[in-house]
């Protein structure tokens, strides 16, 4: 399993629904979202297939990246339960 950031700006144009963009997200086996716009991942697909599956529920004025996390973390100011998942995770 590789874990993923993936991170996006929504345009929200016309009245554009994201529910089933946070619902594949959503679909990964294990997934952390303590950032408005931030996501990690941990799948077996690679980062294209991700992009490709995810950007489908998307807007084409949208903008999305995923990149694999390769190296440490560290991070501030996240409640409990997201600071024991990226601990767990990363």
């Amino acid at each position: 399993m590789t874990t993923y950031i993936v991170g996006y700006d929504l345009t929200r144009k016309d009245g554009h629904d994201y529910t089933n963009l946070i619902d594949a997200l959503k679909g990964f086996p294990n997934w952390w979202h303590c950032l408005d716009s931030t996501w990690i991942i941990i799948s077996n697909q690679t980062s294209v297939e991700i992009r490709d599956a995810l950007m489908t529920h998307m807007h084409k004025d949208d903008r999305l990246l995923v990149a694999q996390h390769t190296g440490s973390a560290a991070w501030f100011g996240f409640n409990d339960n997201c600071s024991d998942w990226l601990r767990k995770n990363l």
